[in-house]
């Protein structure tokens, strides 16, 4: 019998919101590996390149025990329709609009996707017995806050861009669900995820296409930064460990909690873009720039509930991890090695 069957037998058909997503296309694959019946949404929307979103879907259609749906999770009628027929034992929401650079340019975005969005989500797990909601939040929540390591408890109350805004409304939505109506619920704040299959607008995705370009890279804040990048097989395996141990009510709380997903090791940028000379074999011309508006300089994830809480600890080593994305990117675009 699958692990999925004998550690965790309450949770055997899964709903993954943006499954056709960077995190929600490894996540699939994870989850179909350990026996679970998988139906994946999205709505393929064309944020960035959508031939990268159907070659992950592609990939997805051919594995058993997956089955697709696209669909606007802004469509009240299309998300209660496909909850009261899909009847999930959990849900892994993973689907928003990315991006706080993006979430300054064109805000209105965000209003569909992150806030109705969540909404359907949580009115599909009210109405239909949902067992465990795992959804993404985001370490953006956390602001300018200088405190480091992040931890869960401190004040996340002043997020300083409309996408970090969004997901902290997430975690507000998600907990008064969960007070009102006993859905157990937990809320990951991801850490700068990378890997393969990553998304175009993300750091290491233009700084690999331009080094191999020949192009100059934008450093923001003159490389004066530091990221906790984590990667995403680390970041699948904390989804899943989370997904199979959800949260108990007790008498002064609501079954909801939020955790840390990160590396628990803030690396500089311009060392990140060391690892990417390394493994393309090709120097970076960089273009220093000031600092973006909505961008912090630092993140660090305190990683000690995910590691008291459920055993994991994130561990890929940067370079391993950098390495696999500039082997990804080199094959999945057909470039010599």
């Amino acid at each position: 019998m699958s692990e999925a069957l004998t550690t965790a037998p309450v949770l055997r058909k899964l709903l993954v919101t943006g499954a056709a997503g960077f995190i929600g296309f490894h996540l699939c694959n994870r989850l179909l590996d350990l026996g679970f019946e998988v139906e994946g949404l999205d709505n393929m929307n064309l944020y960035y390149e959508p031939e990268l979103k159907r070659a992950r879907l592609a990939l997805l259609r051919e594995r058993a025990g997956f089955v697709f749906h696209q669909i606007d999770l802004a469509d009240r009628e299309a998300m209660a329709t496909a909850f009261a027929v899909g009847k999930y034992d959990g849900v892994v929401h993973l689907a928003a609009q990315a991006g706080v650079r993006y979430s300054v340019e064109n805000p209105m975005a965000y209003l569909d996707s992150n806030l109705a969005g969540m909404l359907t989500v949580l009115e599909g797990c009210r109405h239909n017995g949902v067992k465990h909601l795992v959804y993404a939040s985001s370490s953006s929540v956390y602001g300018a806050a200088t405190q480091m390591p992040l931890t869960e408890t401190l004040n996340t109350d002043h997020p300083i861009s409309l996408y970090a805004a969004s997901k902290k409304a997430n975690e507000l939505m998600a907990h008064s669900y969960s007070h009102l109506y006993g859905i157990p619920a937990t809320g990951l704040r991801f850490f700068t995820v990378y890997g393969p299959w990553g998304r175009p607008d993300m750091a290491i995705f233009k700084f690999v296409r331009a080094v191999i370009d020949g192009q100059a890279i934008d450093v923001y804040n003159h490389g004066d930064m530091l990221r906790d990048f984590t990667y995403v097989d680390d970041v699948v395996a904390a989804v899943v460990g989370v997904l199979k141990k959800p949260p108990e009510k007790t008498t002064d709380s609501a079954p909801h909690k939020v955790i840390n997903v990160g590396n628990n090791g803030p690396v500089p940028l311009l060392q990140f873009i060391e690892c990417i000379e390394a493994a393309t074999g090709v120097p970076a011309v960089k273009n220093l720039l000031p600092m973006q508006p909505g961008d912090v300089p630092k993140t660090w994830a305190d990683t000690t509930a995910l590691e008291a809480g459920y055993g994991l600890r994130p561990h890929t080593d940067l370079r391993v991890g950098v390495q696999r994305f500039v082997d990804w990117y080199r094959g999945y675009y057909g470039l010599p090695a």
